[in-house]
């Protein structure tokens, strides 16, 4: 998936820099959500610790991208759907956990049904996910 980044970038009112288009171009290449720990070995020395952390915190705060937690409780990250914004995350589908490989993959055609909560009650986000074995290591 190549989108111009850029024009994201000055969409959302963020300057365009290095370390943000390497972090974008390898979010929206991968077929599974990524860790910070796996971005970090996957940019090297194009970005520090710091400087991803505030990246991916500021990517989410504008609705770029959204955070999925892994079973072992890691957050991992995936690109937002184009109806996010800064105001309001629409990523209301279902993760699936692989237990085999650990990988987080986005189901964005399984919508999350219409839950009512309790009178009172203040969603800010909704979130289901699936544990068992992707498409991928069932061939294996």
């Amino acid at each position: 998936m190549d989108k111009d980044f850029t024009g994201l970038l000055h969409k959302n009112q963020l300057k365009v820099t290095a370390p943000r288009l390497g972090v974008l171009h390898i979010i929206a290449n991968r077929d599974s959500a990524v860790s910070q720990p796996a971005l970090e070995k996957l940019m090297g020395d194009e970005v520090d610790r710091v400087t991803l952390y505030r990246t991916l915190k500021t990517f989410e705060e504008k609705g770029i991208v959204h955070k999925v937690i892994d079973m072992n409780g890691t957050a991992n990250y995936a690109i937002c759907s184009e109806s996010c914004s800064e105001h309001a995350h629409h990523d209301e589908h279902f993760h699936f956990n692989c237990t085999n490989c650990q990988k987080v993959y986005c189901l964005n055609e399984l919508h999350l049904p219409a839950v009512k909560i309790p009178e009172g009650f203040k969603a800010d986000s909704v979130s289901l996910s699936i544990t068992g074995v992707c498409d991928q290591c069932n061939k294996n």
